[in-house]
């Protein structure tokens, strides 16, 4: 029979957590996701797949309705189609994989909440589903590992300055995050990391003494992981 090996490992004590063992995840739009410990991942390059499939539908459209032609390409459209969904889960399950692994704490924003906050005619709702997949399986893996989990109100996570807390309004195209009140430079998506992380450990209850999270969690340089390494790792 089945051999029932579902003994949950005993989560880490938060008082015990170092820094480098908690991290705080900024799904984005530009890269896939940006972290506390200077990883960007970028996202999943699917454009030969998406190539593919227009060009059968393209061939599809030539062919006639119903023929044995048309039902053959019809199958080969599908299988793009399954393709591309099959790839994209891959990548999600080996990435939200590392994290519950690699981590004692995890902090992640409440994407149901973020969705509510975007403009339901913003491409990102399609991106903002995947996010869902995303944290589900995240949640579902740190469970499995006994690695504890986070989800923070997304209010004001880009806006706030991760060193001084003041916030400052940036359009979408700034990519850095640079405070005029305190002078802090980092890139946009890594204060937001860091904001995520700060809020989920005192969510979590965590005392942590001021500036931590930013000078232990912020690398000054961020290493940028193509899509592609995670999911052949």
């Amino acid at each position: 029979g089945i051999e029932m090996d579902s003994e949950v490992p005993a989560k880490k004590p938060l008082s015990e957590l170092d820094a480098d063992e908690m991290v705080g995840i900024d799904v984005g739009i530009l890269k896939y996701a940006h972290d506390t410990s200077g990883t960007a991942v970028g996202s999943l390059d699917l454009s030969e797949e998406r190539d593919r499939l227009e060009r059968e539908q393209r061939k599809l459209s030539r062919k006639e309705y119903e023929s044995n032609n048309w039902e053959n390409h019809r199958q080969k459209i599908a299988e793009c189609h399954l393709d591309i969904k099959r790839k994209r889960r891959d990548f999600l399950h080996k990435l939200s994989n590392y994290y519950a692994r690699e981590y004692e704490l995890v902090a992640v924003e409440d994407l149901g909440v973020k969705e509510m906050l975007e403009s339901p005619r913003n491409s990102r709702n399609t991106a903002s589903a995947a996010w869902n997949t995303f944290t589900s399986m995240l949640e579902h893996k740190c469970e499995r590992d006994g690695t504890h989990f986070v989800e923070v109100a997304p209010e004001g996570t880009t806006k706030e300055c991760a060193d001084c807390g003041v916030e400052t309004d940036k359009p979408l195209w700034v990519r850095e995050h640079s405070c005029p009140a305190c002078g802090f430079k980092a890139d946009r998506d890594a204060n937001a990391a860091c904001n995520i992380l700060s809020r989920g450990l005192t969510e979590l209850g965590v005392v942590h003494s001021e500036g931590t999270p930013v000078e232990t969690a912020l690398p000054a340089e961020t290493a940028v992981v193509p899509a592609k390494r995670v999911v052949e790792t």
